[in-house]
């Protein structure tokens, strides 16, 4: 109520703001401190207003709430708070904070503040985050394109490796705009030594390398390996051999008749033909075993599946951030259409993935040798459906494949 209005009158739109009366929704209550203040919080804050949204305790209940500014200082005096830790948006609010414990008669809490962590072509704001949820432009707020702790985590992002960026950084009061490289190469670190190495080659023109030559195997066989060669607590895992190697297009296309090459995790191999298209497309390369030769000496460094095992049907999946530009502006719109939001933001690459890939589990993170970081979103479940595998940046790149395309 008013300053100068009659405390009767101001009972009486008390009772009405409890009524939620028509007149009641009209009021709201102030608290009397300092009009003349410098400090706009300081002279006649709202403390209590109408509020017919439903609790999720109460219900319909009760109709008039405490403001935010209002109840903090009491909630936190009465359940123990030692510190308060609040953004440097509220600084000008911190000299409320304490009069408003001062007029309750509650313990001081003291206040430390800190700057919010900005990070480039990402939004915070959930009102803006929620279009993009609403439009369905992501799956949900745990999307792994979302800046949520679900989302982020679901990206790929380990607890300890957030835990030790947040500590790194402290509390600073200076404003920044970070880039994602140095939260995603501390990330590294953590997840580096407890990835299971594994292999996968792009479907799209794959290429077979059929061998001939001591050690070719006459069918398809298993061997036992160590899952990760500098983390031999990791165990062993299995995996297959056989006389055609599948490879990647791209390596394929570097290759030459007579160069000796490594196949990773068997040995050199010398390729003695190359047939292609038409087009210019490595079809096919014949080509003999030579393990006794020196891997050191060889230039290519190849990952390779067997062609003839049980492998596995899996989608790399590259993700964009939301937004083009490093931070939105006033007059920046979230409308269909608009330069500022990234019209393409998922992309996934069919991919040929060696048997054992079976046996990762949700959320769990592997290396996919050459490369890079990936978090299984999607086990294997049955043949028909691929296992869902998203790309996990690593401090250099953002992306196993490409920035993500039509």
């Amino acid at each position: 109520g008013l300053q100068v209005q009659p405390v009767a009158e101001n009972l009486r739109l008390w009772e009405e703001m409890q009524k939620a009366t028509e007149e009641g929704q009209k009021c709201c209550v102030r608290a009397k401190m300092d009009p003349a203040s410098t400090n706009g919080t300081l002279r006649d804050p709202t403390t209590y207003r109408v509020n017919l949204t439903p609790h999720h305790f109460s219900g319909s209940k009760y109709k008039v709430y405490p403001t935010y500014d209002f109840a903090c200082p009491w909630v936190d005096a009465h359940e123990g708070i030692t510190h308060a830790l609040r953004d440097r948006q509220y600084f000008e609010r911190d000299a409320q904070y304490h009069r408003m414990a001062e007029l309750q008669g509650v313990r001081a809490v003291p206040i430390w503040s800190f700057s919010r962590l900005n990070f480039k072509q990402c939004l915070l704001s959930k009102r803006k985050l929620g279009w993009f949820v609403a439009q369905g432009r992501v799956d949900g707020w745990d999307d792994p394109r979302m800046p949520t702790i679900q989302g982020i985590l679901r990206r790929g992002l380990d607890v300890e490796g957030l835990s030790t960026f947040i500590l790194m950084q402290g509390a600073s009061q200076n404003n920044n705009l970070m880039e994602w490289d140095k939260i995603w190469s501390e990330n590294r670190k953590v997840i580096d030594p407890k990835s299971v190495r594994y292999t996968a080659i792009t479907g799209a023109k794959a290429v077979p390398f059929k061998l001939a030559g001591e050690g070719v195997p006459s069918a398809p066989e298993a061997r036992s390996i160590l899952a990760h060669k500098k983390n031999p607590e990791l165990g062993n895992k299995v995996k297959w051999y056989s006389a055609t190697a599948v490879l990647e297009q791209e390596d394929a296309l570097l290759m030459a008749e007579g160069e000796e090459v490594t196949l990773m995790d068997w040995g050199n191999a010398i390729v003695d033909k190359i047939v292609k298209d038409d087009a210019g497309n490595v079809t096919a390369i014949e080509g003999r075993l030579n393990l006794q030769g020196d891997v050191k000496k060889t230039k290519k460094k190849l990952s390779w599946a067997a062609e003839g095992a049980d492998n596995v049907n899996v989608h790399l999946v590259d993700i964009d951030h939301l937004i083009t530009k490093d931070a939105l502006e006033e007059d920046d719109k979230l409308v269909d259409g608009a330069p500022c939001i990234n019209a393409y933001t998922r992309e996934a690459h069919e991919a040929i993935g060696e048997p054992g890939l079976r046996l990762i589990k949700k959320g769990q993170t592997i290396q996919v040798e050459r490369r890079g970081f990936y978090i299984c979103d999607s086990p294997y479940v049955r043949p028909q459906d691929p296992i869902v595998m998203l790309f996990v940046p690593d401090g250099k790149n953002m992306f196993g494949y490409r920035k993500p395309q039509a």
